[in-house]
């Protein structure tokens, strides 16, 4: 089967060359590109292919609660809008100005049967249905894509990255594993020099991050010799589903944790003395960071 209708095949041909692997997701971890992303550019096209200006304040509160402030950080962009528009459905401010939102049923649909959530697999659906809620997705998503091509430039990684990536040459096997398109991944590897140090970047079109982990380095590595690197609790969920080490990139105290990585984090990992109390303390207070209730709940 070809690549092109097996893309996952690139993560099942990953090549083992160390005793080690590292997961690192890119937007919000390596990078500090979610403010930027998500407020300049994901966030004004769901305002505008939505027609959302009559809400456009409780809209961005919303949109900017579940992809940065959130327990959902860093979700795939689909499940992301739904739970946006879900929020935003029963704010009080919003019913009182009897804006009409859409239900998004056939999206809903979608997001739940699809495992490959991407803008590929939604345009295929979209030529094979002709669905209005997923041409309307399909191209509030291709806009997307579009923004941050022209917007998100010289965005450079956060403090102690490169350093940590040139601490694992020669010790472990490093993939990106993230839910960004790979067109704009490879670009930003690319453009910050960063890429010679990955053996490949698995974005959303070669499935969700849990796969990436599980046909990428589960079974070839020692449990124990597995580490995912990321900033969200899906990051966390998709570790802990293959029964792999975490570690937390805090939301807010990125170069803290980075540095934290290169002069403890990283060395234990490869000492094998990472797992237990440590990462057990790593972990707890990461998740202290993130709510799953929006501030305006509780007012």
């Amino acid at each position: 089967m070809a690549e092109s209708s097996d893309p996952q095949r690139l993560l099942r041909k990953f090549q083992k060359c160390n005793e080690f692997f590292v997961g690192i997701d890119s937007d919000g971890c390596a990078f500090d590109t979610m403010e930027v992303k998500h407020k300049e550019c994901f966030i004004p096209n769901i305002i505008r292919y939505y027609n959302l200006a009559a809400v456009s304040r409780y809209a961005r509160e919303a949109a900017e609660f579940i992809n940065l402030y959130s327990q959902w950080r860093g979700i795939n962009r689909f499940p992301a809008l739904i739970m946006s528009f879900d929020l935003l459905i029963e704010r009080p401010e919003v019913l009182r100005r009897h804006h009409p939102l859409p239900a998004l049923t056939e999206l809903r649909r979608w997001v739940e049967r699809e495992t490959k959530l991407s803008n590929p697999t939604l345009k295929a659906e979209v030529e094979a249905t002709g669905n209005a809620d997923l041409v309307q997705a399909l191209e509030w998503s291709e806009a997307v894509n579009r923004t941050i091509g022209e917007v998100v430039h010289h965005v450079p990684p956060f403090s102690f990255v490169r350093e940590s990536l040139e601490s694992m040459q020669g010790r472990a096997d490093v993939m990106v594993v993230s839910a960004t398109p790979g067109e704009a991944l490879d670009r930003e590897w690319q453009e910050h020099g960063l890429k010679p140090f990955v053996g490949l970047i698995a974005g959303q079109e070669l499935g969700c991050k849990r796969e990436h982990l599980a046909l990428g380095a589960v079974g070839r590595y020692e449990p124990h010799k597995i580490l995912m690197v990321g900033d969200a609790p899906g990051d966390l969920q998709a570790a802990e589903s293959n029964g792999i080490l975490f570690y937390p990139i805090d939301p807010g105290f990125e170069d803290e944790s980075w540095q934290r990585f290169f002069e403890e984090g990283l060395p234990k990992f490869l000492s094998e003395n990472y797992a237990g109390a440590y990462m057990t303390a790593q972990i707890a207070r990461f998740q202290q960071l993130l709510p799953d209730t929006p501030p305006w709940q509780g007012r």
